[in-house]
Protein backbone atom coordinates (compact mmCIF):
# COMPACT_ATOMS: atom_id res chain seq x y z
CA UNK A 1 0.00 0.00 0.00
CA UNK A 2 1.29 3.06 -0.63
CA UNK A 3 0.23 6.47 0.95
CA UNK A 4 0.72 9.97 0.25
CA UNK A 5 -0.10 13.02 1.92
CA UNK A 6 -1.67 15.79 -0.55
CA UNK A 7 -2.54 19.05 -0.54
CA UNK A 8 -6.69 18.28 0.95
CA UNK A 9 -6.36 14.53 1.10
CA UNK A 10 -4.15 11.12 1.17
CA UNK A 11 -4.32 9.27 -1.00
CA UNK A 12 -4.11 5.81 -1.01
CA UNK A 13 -3.05 3.47 -4.29
CA UNK A 14 -2.53 -0.53 -4.09
CA UNK A 15 0.56 -2.35 -5.10
CA UNK A 16 -0.59 -5.73 -3.85
CA UNK A 17 -2.15 -8.45 -6.40
CA UNK A 18 -4.01 -9.93 -4.44
CA UNK A 19 -7.65 -8.32 -3.37
CA UNK A 20 -7.64 -9.34 0.31
CA UNK A 21 -4.10 -8.13 1.02
CA UNK A 22 -5.13 -4.73 -0.54
CA UNK A 23 -8.15 -4.72 1.58
CA UNK A 24 -6.49 -5.47 4.82
CA UNK A 25 -3.80 -2.84 4.04
CA UNK A 26 -6.32 -0.01 3.40
CA UNK A 27 -8.64 -0.79 6.54
CA UNK A 28 -5.01 -1.22 8.62
CA UNK A 29 -3.91 2.21 7.57
CA UNK A 30 -7.16 4.52 7.02
CA UNK A 31 -8.80 4.45 10.54
CA UNK A 32 -4.86 6.74 11.15
CA UNK A 33 -6.60 9.30 8.76
CA UNK A 34 -10.07 9.33 10.05
CA UNK A 35 -10.07 13.26 9.96
CA UNK A 36 -8.79 13.83 6.82
CA UNK A 37 -9.97 13.11 3.36
CA UNK A 38 -9.35 9.86 2.09
CA UNK A 39 -8.94 9.08 -2.08
CA UNK A 40 -8.24 5.34 -2.53
CA UNK A 41 -7.08 4.22 -6.21
CA UNK A 42 -7.95 0.63 -6.63
CA UNK A 43 -5.15 -1.01 -9.35
CA UNK A 44 -7.26 -2.44 -12.21
CA UNK A 45 -5.29 -5.68 -11.94
CA UNK A 46 -7.30 -6.53 -9.05
CA UNK A 47 -10.02 -8.91 -9.10
CA UNK A 48 -12.96 -6.76 -8.01
CA UNK A 49 -16.57 -7.27 -7.78
CA UNK A 50 -19.66 -4.58 -7.24
CA UNK A 51 -20.38 -7.12 -4.03
CA UNK A 52 -16.81 -6.54 -2.60
CA UNK A 53 -17.67 -2.53 -2.18
CA UNK A 54 -19.68 -3.31 0.39
CA UNK A 55 -16.99 -3.83 2.75
CA UNK A 56 -16.67 0.32 2.41
CA UNK A 57 -20.32 1.29 3.26
CA UNK A 58 -18.97 1.69 6.84
CA UNK A 59 -15.99 4.15 6.14
CA UNK A 60 -18.54 5.77 3.65
CA UNK A 61 -20.72 6.60 6.37
CA UNK A 62 -18.02 7.16 8.95
CA UNK A 63 -16.22 9.54 6.83
CA UNK A 64 -19.38 11.26 5.85
CA UNK A 65 -20.28 11.62 9.80
CA UNK A 66 -16.60 13.36 10.88
CA UNK A 67 -17.19 15.90 7.64
CA UNK A 68 -14.11 14.58 5.49
CA UNK A 69 -14.82 12.44 2.19
CA UNK A 70 -14.20 9.26 1.25
CA UNK A 71 -13.37 8.63 -3.03
CA UNK A 72 -12.69 5.54 -4.49
CA UNK A 73 -11.14 5.46 -8.06
CA UNK A 74 -10.94 2.24 -10.41
CA UNK A 75 -11.16 2.29 -14.03
CA UNK A 76 -12.51 -1.94 -14.82
CA UNK A 77 -15.87 -1.36 -13.18
CA UNK A 78 -19.27 -0.17 -14.55
CA UNK A 79 -19.84 2.43 -12.01
CA UNK A 80 -23.31 2.07 -12.17
CA UNK A 81 -23.21 -1.20 -9.96
CA UNK A 82 -21.88 0.25 -7.04
CA UNK A 83 -23.89 1.39 -4.38
CA UNK A 84 -24.79 4.89 -4.48
CA UNK A 85 -23.38 6.24 -0.71
CA UNK A 86 -19.49 5.23 -1.82
CA UNK A 87 -18.28 8.07 -4.24
CA UNK A 88 -16.54 5.88 -7.06
CA UNK A 89 -14.76 7.55 -9.82
CA UNK A 90 -12.39 6.35 -13.01
CA UNK A 91 -9.98 9.61 -12.74
CA UNK A 92 -7.57 10.74 -10.21
CA UNK A 93 -9.11 14.53 -10.99
CA UNK A 94 -12.90 13.36 -10.74
CA UNK A 95 -12.17 12.13 -7.18
CA UNK A 96 -9.99 15.34 -6.37
CA UNK A 97 -13.59 17.35 -8.23
CA UNK A 98 -15.99 14.97 -5.86
CA UNK A 99 -13.82 16.26 -2.83
CA UNK A 100 -13.89 19.92 -4.00
CA UNK A 101 -17.80 19.80 -4.28
CA UNK A 102 -18.44 17.41 -1.29
CA UNK A 103 -16.20 20.71 0.45
CA UNK A 104 -18.32 23.39 -0.66
CA UNK A 105 -21.74 21.72 -0.03
CA UNK A 106 -20.15 21.67 3.92
CA UNK A 107 -19.42 25.50 3.84
CA UNK A 108 -23.04 25.75 2.72
CA UNK A 109 -24.40 23.71 5.49
CA UNK A 110 -25.94 20.75 3.01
Amino acid sequence: MKIENKDGYTLFSTNENILQEALQAFFLNAEKYDTENIIFHISDNLNITPKDFLLFLDIASTKKENGTSFVIIIKSLDIDALPETINVVPTLQEAKDILEMENIERALGF
